[in-house]
């Protein structure tokens, strides 16, 4: 890759204007690093635009000079997929300042937002109209439409409302050739032909650069119940998740699986948090119901049916929140389990699905698997395991250096990933392929299914300058 030229980069800068770029070390700094620090990279130039057309200006001078870019959102992406690699020959563009559009349907029940808007703000917007944006992740805070749609974000109510793809109707996009393509309409049927938003949904910004998206919505919820129990095996929490849907049908939006060392983890490095419940289990279980339309009986129905969980032996014990404060710190457990994990020291992670009736026997197999390679490793599963998605985190051992404990990283892997295929299951279930899983994705997926992905690759990026080297090489 040749250096981009002083002629270019002027070009550049022309295109977005005089707020719209940045060489300032200490701005690109934070755009250039992984939040985990576990990723560096380098870009002569970080670009601003604040509009779709900038972008597509853009896309066209990189398009006619060759010059790879790399789109960026909030920067919260855990696959390296949204940084610059190390060569310094890519341009960075971050979506932050596409931030000046939200607008609400309420008839149509949908919300339509540019590339820069957080999902926290989505979810606040959708409130003031009595109405709910469902998509909920650790990150909302700063993750991004244009992130949550190009990497497919799921979270933890994709029980109840589906992944990212089922809640988008449609995206403007500015494809790698600088044409722009707008499908807004908010419709529900739309049958002419290919579907272009839904090919750029999960395409890690190698196919388009999202600009604004718009999302379906769904009734405010008005009651909402979280409880925390405890079970022994995984397969108990399996059998309870079916009960959970049997006895509350729609009304359960989450069913997050944690395991008790996680939970001691949280306890001993996150400030404000205690145990649920006295009761040691190796397993915790935390449960959500959300009601659209208020009922005054269903807090005794779902006190009868926790009971009737316990008489059975079903769980060992369990505690339904009994207050908002006390919803919030059952979930801030939950939400805090990575950050208690970087605290206690390096973790590899694999972000991995099975089919729901598979979950016990995968972690019971990998637990196996990876203990022979490194018997003191620590394993630390956990996530929402109402859709099969697990973050199979394994943490180093007591007196290990992160090094000693790094170089036990791709047998880790392939032990986890053989039992993931063997199970008919995911190597990457909402976290992306980036660059961390490129070369996996390579020896795993179908011959069949990865030509079909480069052709199309081919065909909408004919000159090869967009997220090269993501998902496909």
């Amino acid at each position: 890759m040749v250096k981009i030229s002083e002629h270019i980069l002027e070009l550049l800068k022309d295109a977005v204007g005089s707020k719209g770029w940045s060489m300032d070390a200490g701005e690109l700094g934070p755009h250039l690093m992984e939040w985990r620090g576990r990723w560096h990279g380098k870009t002569p130039i970080l670009l601003k635009p604040a509009s779709s057309l900038e972008i597509s200006n853009i896309l066209k001078i990189c398009n006619e000079y060759g010059y790879k870019i790399v789109p960026q959102g909030g920067n919260t992406g855990l696959a390296n997929g949204g940084l610059p690699d190390e060569s310094g020959d890519e341009i960075l563009l971050s979506l932050k300042r596409l931030n000046n559009e939200i607008t609400i349907d309420p008839i149509n029940n949908t919300i339509t937002a540019s590339a820069g808007v957080t999902v926290k703000q989505l979810q606040d917007f959708a409130n003031h109209h009595d109405r709910l944006f469902p998509l909920s992740l650790a990150s909302e805070g700063s993750c991004t439409v244009g992130g949550i749609v190009s990497t497919n974000a799921g979270g933890v109510n994709v029980l109840r409302y589906g992944t990212t793809r089922d809640l988008t109707l449609g995206v403007e996009a500015v494809m790698p050739t600088g044409e722009i393509i707008c499908d807004l309409s908010g419709l529900r049927k739309n049958n002419t032909g290919y579907n272009i938003s839904q090919l750029l949904i999960g395409a890690e910004g190698t196919l388009g650069i999202i600009t604004r998206a718009t999302f379906k919505l769904y009734p405010a919820i008005k009651q909402r119940f979280v409880m925390m129990v405890g079970v022994e095996v995984a397969r108990q929490a399996i059998a309870l998740l079916q009960c959970a849907k049997t006895f509350a049908g729609d009304y359960l939006s989450a069913f997050e699986l944690m395991p008790q060392s996680g939970i001691e983890i949280v306890l001993k490095h996150i400030d404000d948090t205690s145990a649920p419940f006295p009761s040691q289990t190796k397993w915790l279980v935390l449960i959500e119901f959300g009601l659209a339309i208020p009922d005054q009986k269903f807090a005794s129905r779902l006190e009868n049916w926790l009971e009737s969980q316990l008489s059975c032996g079903n769980i060992i014990d369990g505690t339904i929140a009994q207050s908002e404060s006390q919803a919030e710190a059952l979930w801030h457990l939950r939400e805090t389990m990575s950050e208690a994990q970087k605290l206690e020291g390096v973790s590899i992670k694999h972000d991995i699905s099975v089919p729901i009736s598979k979950i016990d026997e995968f972690l019971t197999t990998a637990d196996t698997a990876i203990k022979r390679i490194l018997p003191a490793v620590r394993p630390m599963p956990f996530g929402h395991v109402g859709d099969g998605n697990l973050h199979y985190n394994l943490s180093q051992p007591v007196g290990t250096t992160s090094s000693e404990f790094m170089a036990f990283e791709d047998a880790f892997n392939q032990a986890v990933y053989d039992i993931v295929t063997q199970l008919g299951g995911s190597i990457s279930a909402e976290h992306g392929i980036g660059r961390l899983k490129v070369d996996e994705l390579e020896r795993r997926k179908n011959p069949a299914d990865l030509a079909a992905m480069r052709a199309i690759k081919k065909a909408l990026d004919p000159n090869g300058i967009l997220n090269m080297g993501r998902i496909v090489k």
